[in-house]
C-alpha cells in the first residue's frame, strides 16, 4: 500500500489523531495534516505525488525556436557541414530576431538525442596547441585520397594557412607529382601572397631528405627565401590542421552525389572551400570565418632568399622609455619604438635581420632591418 494512503487511512478510517500518526511513523505532523486535507477535498487522487517542476520556465525556448534549431541541425548534417551548437547559433543569428544561446542549443540537441555527453572525454584544456601568430607565417600542405563513382582513386592536394585556417589551395588530380606541388603553390601565392614558411609531412612529392636529395618544391622554396619544415616520421599531429581539414572535407564529400569525373569532384571541392573560407564560422578563430581571420591581421612574408633563414616570434612589453630589446648573435640590441607605446604588449616577428613589430590588434608599428653594428636601433 502507498505510504500516503496508509497515513490518510490511519486518521480518516481508524480515527487516530494526526499527532499520534505522525509520531508513530516518523513523519511530520504538518505533512500528515496536508495529506488529510487534500484527501477530504479531492479523494485519493489528490494525495498522489505532485511534480516539483515549475509551471513555467523562462529558460525554455518556444516550440518555434526549438524546431528552428532541429531543422538547422538536420540541414547542416545532411549537407556534410559542421552541425555543432556554435555553428547552429551562428546561422540562427542570421535567421531569427533573437537567436538562442549556444548553451541553450546544446541543451535542446542533448534532450532530443542529437548529442550524447561524453563525461570521460579528455578536456580541451589538456591539449597542447601550436598556432602561427600571423597569417602567412606558415602554410601546411598534404595530399589525401578520394574515390570517384567508379572506384577510381584520385588525389587532392591541399594547402591551409596555419593561423587563419584559410584553405589557400585544394586541387584534384589523378596522381600528384612534384611539379604539381609547385604549380599549386604558385597559383595559391598569386591570390594569398607567399608564406614565410611551409610545413609538410615526409611525402616524396614534398621532401627528399630520406633519399638524400632535394625535390623541386624544396628548391623553389629556397629560391624564394621561404623556410621549409617537415614533421618527424609517423607523427601526423605535427600537421594536425591539414589533417583535420581532410576529415572535414571528406565528411562533406561523403554527403554529395559520387562524382563521376575529376572535373565534377573539383567542382564539389571548390564549392565547399568557398563555404569553409567565407561562410562557416571557425571555432578555433573565435567564430570568425577563416577569410575574415586572414584579413584581420598583418601578414607575414618570406625572408631574403638565403640558405637557412632563422624565424622567431616573441612577445614583449615596451618599456617606459619606448624601447624593447632583441638578442641577435649573442648581442642584446635595444630597439626604439616611441614613448607613446610605453607599457604596450607587442609581438616581434623576426626573420634573420628583418624585424616586424606588431601590436596585439595586428597593427604594424615598425618594420626595419637590424643593423648588427649598432646596439641601439633608433627610429627613422
Amino acid at each position: 500500500m502507498d505510504k500516503r494512503r496508509f497515513l490518510v487511512d490511519a486518521v480518516v478510517v481508524e480515527g487516530r489523531g494526526v499527532g499520534e500518526v505522525a509520531r508513530a511513523y516518523g513523519v511530520s505532523k504538518g505533512w500528515v495534516s496536508t495529506l488529510v486535507s487534500r484527501y477530504r477535498s479531492g479523494g485519493y487522487e489528490a494525495i498522489a505525488p505532485r511534480s516539483r517542476s515549475p509551471h513555467s520556465s523562462p529558460r525554455r525556448v518556444s516550440d518555434e525556436v526549438e524546431n528552428a534549431i532541429i531543422t538547422m541541425r538536420k540541414h547542416l548534417a545532411e549537407s556534410g557541414f559542421d552541425a555543432g551548437p556554435q555553428t547552429i547559433h551562428w546561422h540562427l543569428t542570421k535567421q531569427l530576431t533573437t537567436a538562442p544561446s549556444i548553451s541553450t542549443i546544446w541543451r535542446v540537441l542533448t534532450r532530443r538525442g542529437f548529442i550524447v555527453p561524453e563525461p570521460k572525454k579528455q578536456p580541451k584544456s589538456s591539449f597542447i596547441r601550436f598556432e602561427a601568430e600571423f597569417p602567412n607565417e606558415c602554410w601546411q600542405a598534404d595530399v589525401t585520397h578520394w574515390a570517384l563513382a567508379d572506384g577510381t582513386d584520385v588525389e587532392i592536394l591541399d594547402f591551409i594557412d596555419d593561423h587563419s585556417r584559410v584553405i589557400v589551395a585544394a586541387e584534384v588530380r589523378p596522381v600528384t607529382k612534384a611539379p604539381d606541388v609547385v604549380t599549386t603553390f604558385q597559383n595559391a601565392a598569386v591570390s594569398w601572397g607567399y608564406p614565410a614558411s611551409v610545413l609538410t609531412d615526409n611525402g616524396a612529392v614534398f621532401n627528399a631528405n630520406s633519399r638524400k636529395g632535394t625535390t623541386i618544391f624544396q628548391v623553389e622554396l629556397e629560391r624564394l627565401g621561404i623556410a621549409y619544415k617537415h614533421s618527424r616520421p609517423y607523427h601526423p599531429q605535427t600537421c594536425g590542421k591539414i589533417e583535420r581539414w581532410h576529415q572535414t572535407l571528406k565528411k562533406y564529400l561523403a554527403k554529395q552525389p559520387p562524382a563521376a569525373t575529376i572535373t565534377e569532384l573539383q567542382a564539389q571541392v571548390d564549392r565547399f572551400v568557398r563555404y569553409y573560407n567565407e561562410e562557416r564560422p571557425h571555432r578555433a578563430r573565435n567564430r570568425m570565418t577563416p577569410k575574415s581571420a586572414f584579413a584581420s591581421r598583418e601578414k607575414a612574408a618570406p625572408g631574403s632568399p638565403i640558405q637557412n633563414p632563422h624565424f622567431r616570434v616573441r612577445t614583449d612589453k615596451v618599456d617606459s622609455s619606448g624601447k624593447v630589446t632583441l638578442r641577435h648573435d649573442s648581442t642584446l640590441f635595444h630597439i626604439g619604438i616611441g614613448r607613446r607605446y610605453a607599457g604596450l604588449r607587442i609581438h616581434l616577428y623576426v626573420i634573420d635581420l628583418d624585424v616586424r613589430i606588431v601590436t596585439s590588434d595586428g597593427e604594424l608599428i615598425r618594420h626595419f632591418t637590424l643593423d648588427p653594428t649598432r646596439v641601439y636601433q633608433p627610429l627613422g
